[in-house]
């Protein structure tokens, strides 16, 4: 194989598995790494956290809600509400402009254009159906669009978008697959009453949740999903609407260092951990797609310390009104003689539940570093293209421990480094000048088929 350079010196490779010792930590002031991972579409399941619109779209009672709204929406150049539930865009959107792609659009849209991805989360949604909520005494009083019902338009829409070959067509796609449970609890939370102190009942409901997101990911694959982020939940015991409920009869030893309470932020890392381990296990099972956790909490905890240095109001929701946390479920952001505040930009909580367009971007920042080593593999041949642009001299430091797609199962079953690296970092810095030197580029790139 031919390589651009006057000498083989020109181009080497280290093989090191102190890759991630070498890797800089996750930043608030990342650049735009995903970028580089070349993803041509986004799809995205979920609840209100990334719904751009979906809920005031499905039903009246949808359309009526605040959301529906200002101020929701009036931090947008047009002033408008979208359903976005925030003062702005979501983490969704700043995803999207990362990668270089239009703004999804939700699929209840119809007269959208979904050439780039599609958006199906739904404000309120759950994981789990209602009805297995209601045999668990919990309601859900918003929507009927648990992950279920989103799995299914998913499967209509890819049905009209790829017919039959979907696995090609998506081979570029970045699936989304929450967050998503948070609603469960919450509904959970908040309907016991007197009893949301005592977590066991709630507990109960973890592995359900956990087994519902993991049958989830299972159906994207099928679909023909290669490269999915699932993200977990938040430290919901941050929240002013938590805060407001439970945190003001609180003593003080039930608050951590940031005056969350430490209870509901176990509850959710213990959610979280569980999450961990059905990804160990999805990743086991199918080692030819990359399936990695999307560390919202960790993403929250930096905003909260980045925040705190740069004089952010962390706890009060920037629209509402009355009490120590600007919130009152019964007058909250969107009623009438509800306002919001005028820096929403200074404010981790919008209304009290959602964040502002500042905080989702200010975690968005610190996630594109994390998710950017976790999808490496994916990420490092865009890198390699720009490289090839500015010198013939390139250095790549390729981990032995991969942990994705078919250089995993390799090293698995035969050992040594990361061949499927090695390969693939060769092929896109191989001369394609001549049409003898791109047949044997094309030749040592073709894949068998699976």
């Amino acid at each position: 194989m031919g390589v651009k350079g006057t000498s083989i010196g020109a181009v080497f490779f280290v093989i090191a598995s102190a890759l991630l010792l070498l890797s800089p930590s996750p930043s608030a002031d990342a650049s735009p790494l995903l970028s580089a991972c070349r993803f041509d579409q986004v799809y995205q399941l979920g609840d209100s956290i990334s719904d751009t619109g979906n809920l005031i779209r499905e039903s009246p009672l949808g359309a009526a809600l605040p959301f529906a709204r200002n101020p929701y929406g009036q931090t947008f150049s047009h002033h408008k509400a979208t359903g976005r539930c925030s003062d702005g865009l979501l983490m969704i959107d700043y995803f999207a402009q990362a990668l270089g792609l239009p703004l999804l659009n939700p699929i209840k849209d119809t007269k959208a254009n979904f050439e780039h991805g599609a958006n199906f989360a739904v404000a309120g949604a759950t994981a789990l159906s209602s009805a297995v909520l209601v045999r668990h005494h919990v309601r859900n009083p918003v929507t009927n669009s648990s992950l279920d019902v989103q799995l299914q338009w998913m499967k209509d829409h890819f049905h009209k978008f790829c017919h039959n070959d979907c696995e090609r067509k998506l081979q570029n796609a970045l699936f989304m697959v929450g967050e998503i449970g948070g609603n469960d609890y919450n509904y959970a939370y908040l309907q016991y009453l007197d009893e949301a102190r005592d977590t066991l009942r709630i507990l109960e409901l973890v592995p359900l949740v956990v087994a519902k997101i993991k049958h989830a990911v299972e159906k994207v694959i099928s679909f023909g999903a290669r490269t999915i982020v699932v993200p977990g939940n938040f430290p919901m015991g941050c929240l002013p609407i938590y805060l407001t409920k439970f945190g003001l009869e609180s003593e003080a030893d039930e608050f951590d260092e940031n005056h969350c309470i430490w209870l509901l932020n176990s509850f959710a890392t213990f959610h979280n951990d569980h999450l961990k381990k059905a990804i160990a296990e999805l990743q086991e099972k199918y080692p030819y797609v990359t399936i990695v956790y999307g560390d919202y909490y960790a993403a929250y905890e930096q905003l909260l310390n980045l925040g705190e240095t740069e004089g952010f109001e962390l706890q009060k929701a920037c629209c509402g009104v009355g009490g120590l946390y600007n919130f009152n479920e019964t007058r909250m952001c969107g009623f009438p003689g509800v306002k919001a505040c005028r820096d929403p930009d200074r404010y981790v909580s919008w209304d009290g539940i959602h964040l502002t367009q500042e905080a989702y971007r200010m975690i968005v920042d610190w996630l594109q570093a994390d998710l950017f080593w976790k999808l490496r593999g994916t990420a490092f041949n865009g890198v390699v293209e720009e490289l090839k642009k500015l010198t013939t001299c390139v250095a790549h430091v390729l981990p032995v421990s991969d942990d994705g797609g078919s250089t995993a199962e390799i090293v698995r079953v035969l050992g040594g480094p990361a061949v499927g690296d090695i390969r693939s970092r060769c092929l896109r810095l191989s001369d394609q000048s001549t049409s003898e030197a791109l047949a044997v580029r094309t030749l040592l790139g073709y894949r068998l088929p699976s």
